[in-house]
């Protein structure tokens, strides 16, 4: 039998197929609704799931306690948010889009210092925790998305605008159908996260002689709270539609890529 970091390591590796065939379906300006791309991302989510679980039985707790684990659960809600996009026609090409954050995440978690066995009982193993987590890191992957459809909308805006013969014949959606989708998956991650940091905040026991007061990946977690919600009231209040909503998603995104490890190393809280 294989062990969960086995089938996270072939997940990753059709993540990566993936990856390299959507090169080809953007070099054909997705003209062709292929299935063959959703079919392998299927086969990345399925062994994932599965790699999932056999951690989650082994220690008997949501498998989120390490930063290898953050990764592979962080994975897992991308693919899953990802293949259930696929089943919509006007949505099929958003894992073109997603399969190389799967993959560069994929590997990044397969580096062996990241997974860190805590002896004795885990940081997450009651309830509330694994609950906050979840929340927490099922937001992660819905800011995501949002991302990878903001990549999506400026990829068919820059289209429009330079090749309007390939935006005509592609089979992406229209930015209209796009920009609806990115402050969709926005809200839904912004209500994950907040109420995983509520949970965090009101059920979830600190460590002993610790406080939520000056811990690095508290303030970390406010300021990205702050974030999206700054961008959804210029979205909706403000009118700051299109461009620069869709650079928004990718840069909020990518500033949770870039300093989540720091924050998380840096918080006694998180990382004891």
């Amino acid at each position: 039998m294989f062990n969960d970091r086995i089938l996270y390591a072939l997940a990753v590796v059709f993540y990566g197929a993936s990856m390299v065939y959507s090169v080809f379906l953007w070099r054909r300006g997705f003209r062709q609704d292929d299935r063959t791309n959703f079919g392998i991302l299927l086969f990345g989510f399925a062994l994932n799931t599965v790699a999932l679980c056999k951690r989650g039985i082994y220690f008997d707790r949501c498998p989120v306690n390490n930063l290898y684990e953050a990764m592979v659960f962080l994975t897992w809600s991308l693919a899953g948010i990802c293949n259930a996009l696929n089943f919509s026609p006007k949505l099929r090409f958003v894992g073109v889009f997603t399969s190389p954050v799967l993959f560069s995440l994929g590997v990044f978690a397969l580096m062996p210092s990241l997974d860190v066995k805590h002896g004795g009982h885990p940081n997450f193993a009651n309830g509330p925790t694994s609950l906050h987590a979840a929340l927490v890191i099922l937001g992660y992957g819905a800011f995501g998305l949002a991302s990878v459809a903001g990549l999506m909308f400026l990829t068919q805006e820059n289209d429009l605008k330079r090749h309007k013969t390939r935006a005509l014949l592609s089979l992406l959606p229209s930015i209209q159908k796009l920009e609806q989708t990115i402050g969709r998956l926005m809200i839904a991650g912004f209500t994950l996260l907040t109420a995983g940091l509520a949970v965090g905040a009101l059920w979830v026991p600190l460590p002993e002689g610790k406080t939520f007061f000056g811990d690095l990946k508290v303030i970390w977690s406010a300021g990205l709270w702050l974030l999206y919600l700054v961008l959804m009231v210029l979205r909706w209040a403000f009118d700051q539609r299109g461009r620069r909503f869709a650079w928004g998603a990718v840069l909020g995104f990518a500033i949770i890529v870039l300093t989540f490890w720091g924050a998380n190393l840096g918080s006694a809280i998180h990382h004891p």
